[in-house]
């Protein structure tokens, strides 16, 4: 099990990310459009260093949903590679099954 202030940090920063995604969306479209004069372009670069770093998507850290364990994460199923083992050897993951030979 991870620590628990490991987890609600990366919370926090998906909320963050959840509340300026709009926002950062529409700045990044003008400061990459070159159709925009240099100076326009420049200030909208400097607001979005203005931002909260953790606002930004690549500060979220994929983590596992049951025990928030941060490697071995597979995206399709959300959980880490432990508890995918685990949970398809006492058959709670639909369709998958422990092969053995």
């Amino acid at each position: 099990m991870a620590k628990t202030s490991a987890i609600q940090k990366n919370k926090r920063r998906r909320q963050l990310v959840a509340q300026y995604a709009d926002k950062r969306t529409r700045l990044k479209e003008i400061a990459n459009d070159l159709k925009n004069p240099a100076e326009e372009r420049f200030a909208a670069r400097m607001k979005l260093a203005e931002m909260p770093r953790n606002s930004s998507p690549t500060r979220i850290r994929n983590r596992c949903e049951v025990t928030g364990r941060p490697r071995g994460y597979y995206r399709k199923l959300r959980m880490c590679r432990n508890q995918l083992r685990e949970l398809a050897s006492q058959g709670l993951i639909p369709g998958m099954v422990k092969s053995s030979w």
